[in-house]
């Protein structure tokens, strides 16, 4: 699941990683909306935007992992914020690791790989 503001992202991410034959991928463009979408999808993982202007990702974050239902689905932050670098030195923020925008297809099926809790492939209704 991608949690993003920007639809022209998530739609991009969703395409280029539906195309590969491996992941299903569902949207959610509304930061408010985003903890009930989790939910009811229970995503494999969660690809989440920090800057988001209805609610901070860092939030979002926190509602998700306080939910007894999702707390164990793996979060990675999406970040215009930080620098490749900084991405892949290990840092974490708010104890999620994160993937520095702009981002290649490479680096986030990277992303993604390296934060499922087992490898497999995300699974999305």
């Amino acid at each position: 699941m991608i949690i993003d503001d920007n639809p022209d992202f998530t739609r991009s991410a969703k395409v280029a990683l539906e195309q590969t034959g491996r992941y299903s991928i569902s949207e959610e463009n509304d930061a408010g909306k985003a903890h009930q979408t989790a939910r009811s999808l229970k995503p494999d993982l969660i690809l989440l935007d920090i800057n988001m202007p209805e609610a901070d990702g860092g939030d979002v974050a926190a509602r998700i992992k306080s939910d007894p239902v999702l707390h164990r689905i793996p979060i990675v932050f999406l970040s215009g914020l930080v620098t490749k670098a900084e991405g892949k030195s290990g840092l974490h923020i708010d104890g999620h690791p994160f993937l520095a925008k702009p981002i290649n297809l490479d680096e986030l099926i990277e992303g993604i790989e390296g934060n499922l809790l087992e490898p497999r492939r995300l699974n999305h209704r």
